[in-house]
């Protein structure tokens, strides 16, 4: 495994994250096909062998229970310093003003919920799960900065939003001298590139390291067109990455995968952790296969010839992620 720095921060990550939104009870919000806890354990002890350190989850994940499921799995196949452990916040956990939104009462509410549930005292990566269009930037960052210095955060992250906002967002907390975003977690993958049009040259210039969600587009890049998983058929965000013009852009990833003898899902990967500005892509697993791909892309070097290949029938898409 490589490690490398999360943008300019200090904070050392591994180049491949441990999407957790697949663990959680299954009977507990809308992910119907997450894994329950004893059928997710040999992922976590998969991570630890590959040496992919860097495990993220959100509190809305499951409502709580891959926030607790992630909790004893560290307990359980690693010890706490030896993980870099990201949750988020935002969306809506119960009814009341302080159960979703940016507000300070959510935020210094639901930090000291998922420190209980992952049971830790403090979380590494502090994420904003979107943008909160009813609370001023002031308000939000300012709590943010608070949850820092009460040690209960490491540092600061924000994911899916416009790039005028996340800039919004940054140069309130650098103008009051408060903790910036260190991180963004983006929408990512041959699919869907249209952070490539202002966030990442944002990204670039403040020295934040992307740490992309669905750099798989939600496996639509890891099988031929056409064919349909059990997760593929239930999940309706993956619906968003089933449009017949970017059928081209999959067979291009099946092509080069079969002149090389490699799984579409190393190509594909291989593709985002090519750009710079990504520091390490979140990869979800629920079969032995995932992680295995997912570190072995490390090591896939793509031609200027297959990046064309791969890039040429790109369509513009309308992030659906944060509209």
């Amino acid at each position: 495994m490589q490690y490398v720095r999360l943008g300019t921060s200090g904070l050392k990550v591994s180049r491949i994250a441990l999407g957790c939104m697949s663990y959680g009870d299954p009977t507990r919000g809308f992910s119907a096909w997450s894994l329950d806890e004893e059928a997710a354990q040999p992922y976590f002890r998969q991570a630890m062998d590959l040496g992919i350190t860097f495990w993220d989850t959100a509190n809305v994940y499951t409502y709580g229970s891959s926030e607790e499921i992630v909790g004893r799995a560290i307990k359980t196949f690693s010890k706490r310093d030896d993980i870099v452990l990201a949750t988020k916040v935002h969306f809506k956990m119960h009814a009341g003003p302080g159960g979703s939104g940016l507000s300070r009462k959510a935020i210094m509410e639901n930090i000291d919920a998922s420190l209980r549930r992952l049971g830790t005292d403090y979380v590494d990566l502090y994420q904003i799960h979107r943008f909160d269009p009813e609370t001023p930037v002031e308000e939000t960052m300012e709590a943010l900065h608070d949850v820092v210095k009460a040690g209960k955060v490491r540092y600061l992250g924000a994911s899916a939003m416009w790039a005028w906002q996340f800039s919004k967002m940054q140069y309130a907390a650098r103008s009051h001298g408060w903790t910036p975003f260190v991180s963004m977690q983006d929408e990512y993958n041959l699919i869907m590139r249209e952070e490539e049009r202002e966030m990442f040259g944002l990204l670039a210039d403040q020295g934040v390291g992307s740490i992309p969600f669905s750099p798989l587009a939600k496996g639509r890049l890891t099988r031929p067109w056409g064919e349909v998983t059990a997760r593929s058929a239930s999940d309706p965000v993956g619906a968003r990455y089933d449009i017949d013009a970017d059928a081209a852009i999959v067979g291009a990833v099946q092509q080069i995968a079969e002149a090389r003898g490699l799984p579409m899902a190393q190509v594909a990967l291989a593709w985002v952790l090519k750009n710079p500005v990504v520091s390490a892509p979140i990869v979800g697993a629920s079969k032995p296969h995932h992680l295995a791909d997912a570190a072995a892309a490390l090591d896939v070097h793509l031609t200027p010839e297959e990046i064309t290949a791969l890039e040429e029938h790109y369509a513009p898409h309308i992030p659906k992620s944060f509209r």
